[in-house]
């Protein structure tokens, strides 16, 4: 209890610096698919953690993807998982970075660049105390996790294999709670043909797109289960060129959320086997892209161990379940997985409101150092 009690007082006295270094990475602004300022974001990274470790960097036309190794004392490996890229467009923020008392505001702060400092600070607090890891850390930090993680998605897998755990620096739940499973995600893009005819003069030799969609749709949400939590919400349509002549093409793009592999192959399957009207053609593309993560007796006992850690430092996270995806979904069957472990705060996504907590920042940093001394 005493080194863990040097853990919180350290990082609490390094509060201001921590704030410092998360006004650092939110000023640097990093858009999805601008690998420029991605760029920028994971050189501030590798200058914080200089001559704590070795330091890779794979290049990616959307961004690099920045690997960083700290030697533990035992032969096993702890991931910790993170993303450089934000949803804001350059400059959509009115302040790039504000303070109104116990709360810093500025665009990716909460999601998630705070998660990234608060692991680099606790690294910082193991080696300022004379600690070192049990586990060699190996912290990963994506340049595309809110576009799906293309680039990042095969150096997460292969970086997962074998590890002891992976913990997750994506923000907790809004209570606070570590996040034990997440939906599925993903999403269809249905194309559908028709035939073109004047409307007014010879309607019956049509064939018309925009019913056939209606069609799909109807048939698309039947296959809910909201018992299971099985959504499918057709949120995106065009077609249609103008109001006399009978459609020959729609488009309509379709979400996908599930909790469970089944759930997501039991879609699957029905979503392509809907028969389109006569005298049209369904094409149906993509599907699950990120599978569900489903919490494991491996990934309970991360839980219980975080807990009983977190119990030291004055706070008690719960056990959450929530909607969204992250780079967590694709390591759950490859090993431990257990997410949350990022800043508190609230907002995610909400420009001039994304804000963090900054008296929560020296606890949840204590306890990701207290889980590289317990995994």
């Amino acid at each position: 209890m005493r080194v863990m009690q040097e853990l919180l007082t350290y990082l609490g006295e390094h509060t201001t610096d921590i704030l410092r270094d998360i006004e650092t990475l939110v000023r640097l602004e990093s858009p999805s698919k601008d690998a420029v300022r991605i760029n920028l974001v994971q050189d501030a990274i590798s200058q914080m953690l200089t001559g704590m470790g070795t330091v890779t960097r794979h290049h990616h036309e959307l961004g690099d993807v920045l690997h960083v190794q700290i030697a533990g004392s035992g032969t096993g490996r702890t991931v910790l998982l993170a993303h450089a890229d934000t949803v804001y467009n350059v400059g959509a923020w009115d302040n790039l970075w504000r303070l109104e008392g116990d709360r810093a505001f500025g665009p990716g702060a909460y999601d998630m660049k705070a998660g990234i400092v608060q692991a680099i600070w606790a690294l910082k607090a193991l080696s300022a105390n004379g600690m070192t890891p049990t586990c060699t850390v190996d912290l990963l930090v994506t340049p595309d996790e809110e576009i799906a993680s293309h680039a990042g998605r095969p150096f997460i897998e292969s970086i997962a294999r074998g590890a002891s755990a992976v913990l997750v620096l994506e923000p907790p739940h809004l209570d606070g709670s570590l996040k034990i499973a997440r939906k599925g995600v993903g999403g269809y893009r249905v194309n559908i043909t028709g035939k073109a005819a004047h409307q007014g003069t010879e309607p019956e030799n049509g064939r018309n797109a925009i019913v056939s969609a209606a069609h799909f749709i109807s048939e698309v949400v039947k296959l809910q289960n909201l018992e299971l939590g099985t959504t499918l919400g057709p949120n995106m349509i065009h077609g249609g060129t103008v109001m006399n002549v009978v459609p020959d093409s729609v488009y309509l793009e379709v979400d996908l959320r599930v909790w469970s592999q089944a759930e997501a192959e039991r879609v699957d399957a029905a979503i392509r086997q809907i028969a389109p009207l006569e005298g049209t053609r369904f094409e149906i593309l993509d599907g699950l892209n990120r599978p569900p993560m489903e919490p494991t007796p491996a990934s309970l006992e991360l839980l219980t161990t975080a807990q009983r850690i977190a119990n030291g430092f004055g706070f008690n996270p719960g056990a959450a379940r929530v909607g969204g995806g992250s780079d967590g979904n694709f390591t759950a069957t490859i090993a431990p997985t257990l997410d949350g472990f990022g800043a508190f705060g609230a907002a995610a996504h909400q420009r001039n409101l994304e804000h963090i907590d900054v008296p929560s920042l020296a606890p949840r940093a204590a306890l990701i150092a207290g889980m590289l001394l317990n995994i």
